[in-house]
């Protein structure tokens, strides 16, 4: 079963604790092209599920950006967890190499 997730671009200057309260976690993805790193949003409803699917550096999860025109394969490479309420707090992604 491979797992889709689609992603928005971070819109610069926003606060990631604003983020949050939208229902908005704050991401990134790193690896796609070279050492440059994008800033990401994924909808917190999507994290939950992710999260209950995926283990982290093991799962291989599709990523979309449709802003920028990229999918690719990618890795859960870190998970955030706030120390009190134990929610998702910022994941990153790793780009795997291209086939």
């Amino acid at each position: 079963m491979a797992l889709t997730v689609e992603t928005k671009k971070r819109p610069e200057g926003t606060k990631p604790k604003a983020l949050r309260r939208s229902g908005l976690i704050p991401a990134n993805l790193y690896g796609h092209n070279g050492r440059e790193s994008i800033s990401l949003v994924v909808d917190a409803k999507v994290v939950e599920r992710l999260l209950k699917a995926a283990a982290v550096k093991k799962t291989e999860i599709e990523l979309n950006i449709p802003e920028l025109e990229w999918t690719g394969k990618t890795v859960l490479q870190e998970v955030q967890v706030h120390p009190a309420k134990g929610t998702p707090y910022h994941i990153s992604f790793l780009a795997t190499a291209k086939d």
